[in-house]
């Protein structure tokens, strides 16, 4: 017997217990890191960000930033309390969207906006590119996209008035940014992003039928789509 097996042997019992204590917690922590370093895949593993799943959340984030816009004077120029509500989630959830989006193009290391033209990472959806994209009503550049003399009009209108423009606006924002999400939902790379547009999309279809009864309800036709 060693030195060190007679001193242990010779130890008060409770100092031989902390001692085997001490011995398996160490070994169960030394496992659990070495169990969560076999299961963490390395970083070379990871999927890479398409060319899809950037552009999505790039032109997505800027058709966004538009929405919240509009959804944002609702709460000085609306009347009607539904109109408002119906605002204020519009704001909320597209912010929070806008807050992935832009967070997921930081880690990929992309910028948040988009450098040549808009929905380019559409290709083979049977969209518009190009001069014929731009050619659109008052120069917007993204289907839905209300163009400037459209929000000046939006901010100096109150009341009734207001909310009646307003869902004519953001019911054609809504439906010229569906087939971006359908899109998305198809054919990103990423399962996030892929869920993400998704549940874009069923969300702002259920918008976009209840804006359609409150326009019926004002006996007031949505405007013509992009």
């Amino acid at each position: 017997m060693s030195g060190d097996d007679r001193a242990a042997a010779g130890s008060p019992l409770p100092a031989r217990i902390a001692v085997a204590v001490g011995a398996a917690v160490a070994l169960l922590l030394l496992g659990g890191a070495l169990g969560l370093l076999l299961a963490t895949p390395a970083k070379d593993s990871e999927p890479a960000a398409s060319g899809v799943d950037i552009g999505f959340a790039q032109d997505m984030s800027t058709h966004h930033q538009q929405a919240v816009t509009m959804a944002t004077l609702a709460r000085e120029h609306g009347a009607d309390v539904a109109v408002r509500q119906l605002a204020f989630d519009i704001e909320t959830n597209q912010r929070d969207q806008i807050g992935r989006m832009q967070g997921w193009l930081n880690l990929w290391g992309e910028p948040v906006n988009a450098t040549g033209a808009p929905m380019q990472w559409m290709q083979g959806g049977g969209h518009q590119h190009g001069a014929d994209h731009h050619a659109m009503v008052g120069g917007a550049t993204m289907p839905g996209m209300a163009d400037t003399a459209e929000l000046d009009r939006l901010r100096s209108l109150n009341g009734p008035a207001f909310d009646t423009y307003f869902l004519q606006l953001m019911l054609r924002h809504h439906e010229g940014g569906a087939p971006m999400a359908r899109y998305g939902a198809e054919h990103a790379g990423l399962a996030p992003v892929r869920g993400l547009a998704a549940n874009m999309l069923g969300s702002q279809n259920s918008e976009s039928e209840l804006m359609r009864g409150m326009l019926a309800d004002r006996r007031v036709p949505p405007l013509p789509a992009d």
